[in-house]
Parts: C-alpha cells; sequence; structure tokens
C-alpha cells in the first residue's frame, strides 16, 4: 500500500511538473510576441513620425557647409529627387530643388559628390546667416563659427605645390566678397547693394574656385584648363541656365513681394537669337548690328504685348551669377522688379544672357 501512494505521487508531481512547464512555455512565447508587438509598434511609430522635408532644413551654418563632399544617394535621401538636373560648364551637374515659392536651392555634383552650392530665397534656413541679413549682420554671425573673422580683399588658396591668391577689386569687395572657411573650402556672400541685405551665397571646394576663377587671380603652378564642349552639350548647358535665370527671377520677385512672370517661349526664341547674335559677332548690345532693337526683333516673331523690356549680360561664369549682376544694376533691378511684367522669355548661348519681359493684357 505505501508502494501505491509513492508510485501516485510520482505521477502527481510529474502532471504538476508538466503543467508548469507548459505554463512557463507559454509565458516565454507570450513575452516574445509582446516585444515583437512592441519593436513592429515603435517602428510604425518611426515611420509615421518620420516627415521628408520639401527642403532641407538647415539648423546652422556647419550642416550647410557640410554638405560639401557627401553624396547624391545622402541628399536623395534627406531631400529626395532634385526638380531636374543641369548640366554645368564646370564638368559638375547642378541638382536643383525648388518649391516653387521662395526657396531654390542648386547642389553641384560630380563624381557623386557635392562639390558646390548655390542657395538663395528667404526660406532658406543657413543659420548663423540668413537671407536678408546685413553685411555687418553676416559678418558678426559668421565669426561665430570662424574666430575673428574679416572680410579680405586677397584669400588664398594651396593645392600640391601649386599656389594661388585671389584678388578682389573694390566692387567684388562690395557685392560679393570671398570667405576662405577651411583650406578647401569657400563661401560666397551675394549682397544686394541696394538694401545692403544678403541676396544669395555660394559654397565651394578650391577646386571649383579655380574653374570659376571669379576674380583677379595671380598664382604659382598649374591652373585648370578650360573646359572645350561639343555643340550638343553646350545645347543642354544653355538650356539648364535658361531654367535656372527663370527660376531664380521668380523667387527674386516674390521676395521683393512682386508677382509670378509667366513663362512665354516664342519669347525665349527672342532672346536667344539676341545672345546667339552677340556672341558670335563679339558686341554686346540692346541694339543688333543693323540697329534694331527689342521691339524690331519681337515684330519679327509675331510677339504681342502692351511694354517689354529687356536685360543682358555676359561673362558670368553661370546663371547664378549673371542674376546677381543684374540685381545690383540699377536699370536691369528696375526691369527684373517691374510691376506691370507678366510674361518673360530667356536665352542663353554660350556665356550670353537675355532676358526679355513682357505686359501683356489680362
Amino acid at each position: 500500500m505505501r508502494y501505491i501512494r509513492i508510485i501516485l505521487a510520482l505521477l502527481l508531481f510529474t502532471m504538476i511538473g508538466f503543467y508548469l512547464l507548459e505554463q512557463s512555455d507559454r509565458s516565454t512565447k507570450s513575452s516574445i510576441n509582446e516585444l515583437d508587438n512592441i519593436f513592429i509598434k515603435g517602428r510604425e511609430s518611426l515611420l509615421k513620425s518620420k516627415v521628408v522635408p520639401e527642403m532641407p532644413v538647415l539648423t546652422n551654418g556647419g550642416e550647410l557647409f557640410e554638405w560639401i563632399g557627401k553624396s547624391s544617394e545622402e541628399l536623395v535621401e534627406q531631400l529626395g529627387d532634385p526638380i531636374r538636373k543641369d548640366k554645368s560648364a564646370y564638368h559638375y551637374t547642378w541638382w536643383v530643388y525648388s518649391n516653387d515659392g521662395n526657396q531654390y536651392l542648386q547642389f553641384g555634383i560630380q563624381e557623386d559628390e557635392i562639390q558646390t552650392i548655390f542657395a538663395t530665397g528667404e526660406r532658406n534656413d543657413m543659420a548663423p546667416i540668413e537671407i536678408g541679413q546685413s553685411r555687418q549682420a553676416v559678418q558678426d554671425a559668421l565669426a561665430t563659427i570662424k574666430t575673428d573673422f574679416q572680410y579680405e580683399k586677397e584669400v588664398a588658396y594651396e593645392a600640391g605645390v601649386s599656389s594661388y591668391r585671389f584678388q578682389l577689386s573694390e566692387e567684388d569687395f562690395n557685392k560679393r566678397p570671398l570667405i576662405k572657411l577651411t583650406d578647401n573650402l569657400f563661401l560666397q556672400t551675394y549682397f544686394d547693394t541696394f538694401t545692403n541685405q544678403l541676396s544669395s551665397v555660394r559654397i565651394m571646394t578650391g577646386d571649383v574656385l579655380l574653374r570659376h576663377r571669379p576674380y583677379g587671380l595671380e598664382y604659382r603652378g598649374n591652373i585648370p584648363e578650360d573646359p572645350s564642349f561639343s555643340d550638343e552639350e553646350w545645347e543642354e548647358i544653355e538650356a539648364g541656365m535658361e531654367k535656372q535665370i527663370y527660376d531664380m527671377t521668380n523667387v527674386i520677385r516674390r521676395n521683393h513681394e512682386r508677382s509670378t512672370l509667366k513663362e512665354e517661349n516664342s519669347v525665349s526664341l527672342v532672346a536667344f537669337k539676341h545672345s546667339k547674335d552677340m556672341e558670335e559677332n563679339n558686341y554686346f548690345s540692346h541694339y543688333s548690328q543693323d540697329g534694331s532693337g527689342l521691339k524690331e526683333r519681337l515684330a519679327l516673331e509675331d510677339v504681342y504685348y502692351s511694354s517689354a523690356g529687356e536685360n543682358i549680360a555676359a561673362q558670368y561664369t553661370d546663371a547664378p551669377a549673371a542674376m546677381e549682376g543684374w540685381l545690383n544694376s540699377e536699370g536691369h533691378r528696375e526691369a527684373l522688379l517691374n510691376e506691370s511684367y507678366t510674361h518673360l522669355g530667356v536665352g542663353v548661348y554660350r556665356l550670353y544672357y537675355t532676358q526679355n519681359f513682357l505686359q501683356r493684357p489680362e
């Protein structure tokens, strides 16, 4: 009888053990499932909270400058795809970002690395500097990231055994001073001299600066050769610059509370023909060599309008530089900001630029 009790006790303990083991297993599986649910919910929460910005949020000057050297993949990851990619005359490709408002950015990418940036528009966050600041305010702000910062009329750069010294004229110094941020990083600050406010900025490597050569230059050693392009390549470059000028014109107009201009292809053709004529015949004037002016050129293409105006420029490094040149010239500025104009045509041939403005009745 005692043995039977012992056997029954052992059976009872065994059943209890299996029950506890099963409950433990269920508890473990439940805990794993709970952790999976937490992880999944956490991921969903992160995905829901991840907002792809319409334009870059640059919280401090360092972040803006640190774009240099980053890859196109990183750019797309943060900003998405550009509205277009424009071939430049300096071997890099401009990736253009704009929200059709008053934010505008161009990233120059070569061999999958950002080599230069152009930025304008009041809503771009590029602290410690910002569009609209006075010259002194920009100087004070830059002093927070570059000790003892001062604008200089001569800026040095070294690459290997070669040395370079960029020399700024009085006009350069007032309108677009050059700042050396590091040994191989430079900043151009474009100022609107009519308002004494920062209009746009350009950040670039020393190599890009040498290819542009926007200032007087003394050097020892090697200098990059001027780029050579086929006619087909130039057509692509010119088309990109025309679009950039159209975009930037409307950004500038919005910043000055002017209406947006509509693009007019027939007028763009008139502008292109005049730019080409000036380049091929080596002259620079609003009047063609046969004495005809804008009125006659528009009539040839049967363009109707109630009033018209024209801006021309030559030998600027690119479209942003030409735009800043017009903004700082009284007559060109008046056309650029004229409240009555409704349409715009842009024509670029090589480094000759023409804007034709029209007022058309509603």
